[in-house]
């Protein structure tokens, strides 16, 4: 770890005690300085809290302390998902103190170069593959995976060498909160509509994502998706040298021709020995090829990995089968393209589709050619009169609601037939019955679980 001096014996605040909160302000603690803490949330006697007193740091509970807040403090560290219209980010703003997340701390220590991913989609499932695919080889180090996947990167960035590589998703909650973030190579996957109750409009999101390569020079590599004319004129306004990958046409990169996965016009495996189904998984396999080659990795290695990786936990995560019926988990599906994107990598006629959950006030016709074959769709949530209303103009045969993803797994059984495909792809946030898209992901696994006993009985 890089032995930095920028916070010793300096007070800094740290708002959020998530565990990039915790992550960040041990490190900071180890690097020398004076750390305040504060969350909304967390009790006196929560384990997180008593770990950080024993270390001697500042633990303050409840609304944020802005009275006790000046111009002595050199740096606030928020976590992600802390809106900039927080009373005390605001006034830090208004002080002029950099507001950061902890992806800024982890790159000023990291030894290790960093590839950096974002993307309005395929994130974790990209990174994953990254990390996958350099393990197969890297030698003497090894590839790290770190940031928005659910592990802190100033948890990660402390235990690294020059010899390993920091395979890091980032969000643009995370990327706001950056001034001297440098990834080596650095990918944007897609970028579409979302976030927009956190960035306000859709230009203000799409600046978050371009703070990937600010700093980036000539030497550095950005990878971009030569699928969408968008990110073609970002690759224009960028110092960094640029690949992109693509599934529609040869690029300098990574594509897809006559279903084999090419790169810089070599093959390098056919398309359908990829596991995991779906064009879009297509694409992040061909963004995930282009920054492995870059490392020297094999044709062999990246086939080996490709061909066997049946997804992230969350992410059109296979389940198993029960009774010849296939279980999907795509609960990260928080917004309708990412449902879209699950639904298209199977057959409409034979697919189960269960969706629902938060409404931010949005409606769904974008998923009307999607929704028009499907064999069923079982609805919940606050949005669940809304999905239903869309299946019946699309011309959805079946149209059930339900309480919730749990309730859905019996019932989704009871329709379906052998070879069918039970899929949960919400195409909304959880939080109107769970705090997050795992513990929904999670309650929708132990259900089919039960399943799984109750019909083997």
């Amino acid at each position: 770890m890089k032995k930095i001096k920028d916070y010793d014996q300096k007070k800094v605040f740290v708002l959020g005690l998530a565990r990039s909160g915790l992550a960040v302000t041990k490190l900071l603690k180890t690097l020398g300085a004076f750390v305040t803490v504060n969350d909304l949330h967390a009790k006196s006697d929560d384990p997180e809290v008593l770990e950080l007193k024993e270390l001697g740091i500042d633990v303050i509970l409840g609304e944020p302390p802005l009275e006790l807040f000046d111009e002595s403090y050199v740096a606030v560290f928020k976590t992600p998902g802390i809106f900039y219209n927080n009373p005390l980010v605001e006034k830090a703003v208004a002080l002029k103190i950099p507001v950061l997340t902890d992806i800024e701390l982890a790159y000023a220590v990291s030894e290790a170069p960093i590839v950096a991913i974002t993307g309005t989609n395929g994130k974790t499932t990209t990174t994953t593959m990254i990390g996958e695919m350099l393990n197969a080889e890297l030698a003497p180090g090894r590839a790290f995976l770190a940031g928005n996947i659910g592990i802190p990167a100033s948890e990660v960035a402390p235990l690294v060498t020059k010899e390993d590589i920091i395979v890091m998703e980032t969000s643009s909650f995370q990327l706001l909160g950056t001034n001297d973030f440098h990834p080596v190579i650095a990918v944007v996957t897609n970028i579409y509509s979302t976030h927009l109750d956190y960035h306000g409009t859709q230009e203000a999101y799409e600046d978050a994502k371009w703070q990937i390569q600010k700093n980036m020079t000539k030497d550095d590599l950005l990878i971009l998706n030569g699928n969408q004319e968008k990110l073609h004129k970002w690759g224009a306004k960028t110092q960094a040298a640029v690949r992109y990958f693509s599934t529609e046409e040869q690029s300098r990169g990574a594509y897809l021709e006559n279903d084999w996965l090419m790169y810089d016009g070599k093959k390098v495996m056919a398309a359908s020995d990829v596991a995991l189904p779906g064009s879009h998984n297509i694409e992040n396999a061909l963004a995930a090829i282009t920054v492995v080659k870059a490392f020297g990795i094999s044709n062999a290695a990246i086939t080996h990995v490709l061909s066997h990786f049946h997804g992230v936990k969350h992410r059109t995560q296979f389940l198993g089968k029960i009774k010849g019926r296939k279980f999907y988990n795509d609960s990260k599906a928080t917004n309708t393209l990412a449902a879209q994107k699950a639904l298209r990598g199977f057959a409409p006629e034979k697919t189960i589709l269960i969706a629902g959950g938060l409404d931010r006030g949005n409606g769904f016709d974008d998923l009307l050619p999607d929704f028009a074959d499907l064999k069923a769709i079982i609805t919940f949530g606050e949005t669940s009169e809304k999905l239903q209303k869309t299946a019946k103009a699309a011309g959805t045969k079946i149209i059930k609601a339900t309480k919730d993803p749990v309730s859905a797994v019996p019932l989704a059984f009871l329709l379906s037939d052998p070879d069918d495909i039970i899929l949960l792809s919400p195409a909304n946030a959880s939080w109107d019955q769970y705090p997050n898209f795992e513990a929904r992901g999670d309650a929708f696994m132990a259900a089919v679980a039960a399943l799984q006993k109750e019909v083997e009985k």
